[in-house]
């Protein structure tokens, strides 16, 4: 039998003989344990040798400043280092494949300018600003000029090789597909000759992992007093080095009833999830390995623990895989309101992380935790890149009623830490200040190696 080496030099030194009549055998374990040491504990340096953990840097955007923190992983917090400006509103955000580069989609128009009781404005400024990550501290430094857009950028992405930046459009519904030059910042658009179909209010738009398909997530719109309903559907184009041509249309009964809103892979390449917002559901399609889908959905799922008590309001938003691809999460948004003592105070609703495991032969998603999180209106959250940490944005503040009297709900950030069952464990919270055109729009986590 061969012992590993601390073994055998701990047998050694306990050898000696402490008893022996000579006094300084009694005292010889001293200089062995000393000699030993290295065997013990490795050579000088054994421990830095090993593989650093991910960094983890949290960005969250409120307005029009970008907030670089952070993130403390085994105690779950957050430590703020610094923010930038952005020349209007941020949009969404999305790193380079190399985490060397951050792309901001910014406009000084859209749903992040609403307030309370009115429409937002389309705005006349639009576009993406590229930063640089610091390998170390994460913070960011501007990186040439920012690109131009031709209208409010409502989503952001690169393909897989960090070729090229694409970026959805709400109004009108589209996609912009422009270089990234060599040193990371955005060239010229790249533009197409075949006339697209970019249905109705696009809203997300993702790579599919094969870099040969571009899905489009288009909404729609919910039906009105004074308008019918525009159906929602996943658009997805055939993708060659920044060129669109339309391939496939999935849209379930027409479209109709089909308020899809984001959409997001399975590691193992065999299943897309997406959530439909006015749904409050969870769509499951088999993918194949050229990043078409099925044309229905495999399974079907509720978002909410009480889908029969949801208020008018009440919608499905963000949604991840964990890494491991053996659990989902989607949040839960309700933001209805009634009036108490002369003011507007929460209604009433799920503002929750739903978290679903997966069957992994079969791709079926099951509800095991509605998770609380402590806040209103999460319209965004992150993972980090070892799912042990999921982040939330709860995006605006809320009047709650407290007994007789209504009492202020803050905007903020909530960490929790996820377990090895998937289930989420509440850790800190965090608030911050917004209010006007400053809501907490959007959050992410990039994972630096």
């Amino acid at each position: 039998m061969r012992w590993p080496r601390c073994f055998v030099a701990l047998r050694v030194v306990l050898s000696l003989d402490m008893s022996a009549s000579p006094s300084f055998l009694r005292w010889a374990w001293i200089p062995a344990l000393f000699f030993f040491l290295p065997v013990l504990t490795g050579p000088p340096g054994y421990a830095q040798n090993k593989p650093p953990a991910p960094r983890n840097m949290r960005y969250a955007a409120i307005g029009d400043e970008l907030i670089h923190y952070d993130v403390d992983a085994a105690k779950g917090a957050l430590n703020r280092r610094g923010s930038v400006t952005l020349p209007g509103n941020v949009q969404e955000a999305w790193p380079h494949p190399s985490k060397k580069f951050l792309y901001v989609a910014w406009s000084n128009g859209g749903a992040s300018y609403a307030t309370a009781g009115s429409a937002a404005s389309a705005g006349d400024r639009h576009g993406v600003s590229v930063y640089s990550i610091d390998p170390v501290s994460g913070a960011l430094t501007p990186r040439g000029k920012p690109a131009a857009l031709p209208s409010r950028p409502i989503y952001i992405t690169t393909d897989v090789e960090g070729a090229h930046v694409i970026t959805a459009h709400n109004d009108p519904s589209g996609l912009t597909v422009h270089r990234v030059l060599a040193d990371g910042t955005v060239g010229e658009e790249v533009k197409q000759s075949e006339k697209l179909d970019f249905g109705v209010y696009g809203h997300q738009v993702r790579v599919d992992p094969s870099n040969q398909t571009v899905i489009l997530v288009t909404r729609g719109n919910g039906p009105t007093a004074t308008k019918a309903e525009e159906p929602g559907a996943l658009r997805i184009f055939s993708y060659d080095h920044g060129v669109l041509s339309n391939r496939q249309t999935v849209a379930p009964n027409g479209g109709f009833n089909y308020q899809i809103r984001h959409l997001e892979f399975h590691p193992s390449g065999k299943w897309d999830y997406a959530t439909l917002e006015r749904q409050n559901k969870l769509h499951v399609y088999r993918r194949s390995a050229q990043g078409t889908l099925s044309d229905a959905p495999l399974f079907v799922k509720d978002t909410l623990s009480d889908p029969g008590k949801a208020p008018n309001g009440q919608a499905a938003s963000s949604i991840h895989v964990h890494p491991n691809g053996q659990f989902i999460y989607v949040a839960n948004r309700a933001s209805a309101t009634v009036e108490f003592e002369g003011q507007r105070v929460f209604a009433g609703g799920e503002n929750t992380i739903a978290v679903f495991s997966i069957n992994p032969e079969t791709g079926e998603p099951t509800l095991i935790q509605s998770a609380d999180t402590h806040g209103f209106q999460p319209r965004t959250f992150a993972l980090d890149g070892s799912g042990s940490v999921l982040a939330v944005a709860n995006q605006s503040s809320m009047l709650v009623r407290d007994g007789s009297h209504a009492t202020l709900a803050p905007a903020g950030v909530v960490l929790f830490r996820i377990h090895a069952d998937g289930k989420l464990e509440f850790t800190n919270r965090y608030d911050l200040e917004t209010g006007g055109s400053r809501s907490l729009f959007w959050e992410g986590i990039v994972s630096l190696p």
